[in-house]
């Protein structure tokens, strides 16, 4: 069965309503679209643990830096339903630019510490338009759980710290990366990426792995940095905007892997951001 598309909020609301009344336990995926099997991980977590389940597909203005990245992000809305029929969701809820950013709107969700790194610093203004987003949408849902995966670790940081500080009663959930046959991040934008590129793009968590074992055997990252940049750049990586060990808990910098820590990178491979962590 295709759940219902929802695009109006007195309709989501109507929706929801007798669900929270009658106590069931409502959990909610945010996406953008473009679902694959990393998305849709999230969903059989959410359907394993509540009562009803919302899937939201918004592409949020609000957290891209580049116009043209905005206007080539996939949007796949009806091939996403007929993905979501199988898992018998409650309802998709894809509200339009108006129902999110009404006319004269003017609040922005800004959460400091665990932004200030990492995609933070090299995406000015992105981790607000993330905060801003999901805010409305844990509210408009009024979900229990939130279900997201640990591919956008730093996302997930924000989100958490997000709804604790705020007040808002949800249990935000972090799912484990799901990753193609060749190591790679499950990713939409991996949908750009031209044949060639995607050969290539997998080196990306192989340099990560080799980085992150030389790590846990007591190298430092002035040790194993400058061969692993070099292997990116052999591969065909243009730029790599950070790869840097953090503490899992806080994202402050590390030089050794001495505390629970993660491995962070962003490299741009065929003009195609790709992004990854794995835990040290």
């Amino acid at each position: 069965m295709i759940a219902p598309i929802v695009r109006d909020k007195a309709q989501l609301r109507d929706i929801v309503t007798p669900w929270k009344r009658a106590g069931e336990v409502v959990g909610v995926v945010p996406t953008m679209g473009a679902l694959h099997d990393g998305h849709l991980s999230l969903v059989a977590a959410a359907k394993a643990v509540c009562d009803r389940v919302i899937v939201t597909i918004f592409v949020n203005p609000k957290q891209f830096n580049n116009p043209e990245d905005l206007a080539n992000y996939p949007r796949t809305e009806e091939a996403d339903a007929r993905k979501l029929e199988r898992f018998g969701v409650d309802a998709i809820w894809v509200p339009d630019g108006d129902q999110m950013y009404p006319e004269g709107f003017a609040t922005t969700v800004s959460v400091s510490g665990v932004t200030d790194c990492l995609c933070g610093t090299t995406r000015p203004g992105h981790f607000e338009g993330v905060a801003t987003v999901v805010a409305k949408l844990f509210l408009q849902t009024q979900a229990d759980k939130a279900f997201f995966g640990e591919k956008d670790y730093q996302q997930l940081q924000v989100v958490t710290r997000m709804a604790a500080d705020l007040d808002i009663p949800i249990q935000v959930i972090g799912c484990p990366t799901i990753r193609e046959e060749d190591g790679l991040a499950m990713s939409s934008r991996n949908l750009l990426l031209s044949d060639r590129a995607r050969v290539y793009a997998s080196v990306l968590y192989e340099v990560m792995e080799d980085t992150a074992e030389a790590l846990r055997g007591g190298a430092t990252m002035s040790d194993v940095l400058p061969d692993a940049l070099a292997r990116l750049n052999k591969a065909g990586f243009t730029e790599v905007d950070y790869l840097e060990l953090r503490a899992a808990d806080g994202l402050d910098e590390l030089e050794r892997a001495d505390v629970s820590s993660r491995l962070f990178a962003a490299a741009w491979l065929a003009g195609v951001r790709l992004i990854d962590n794995i835990a040290v």
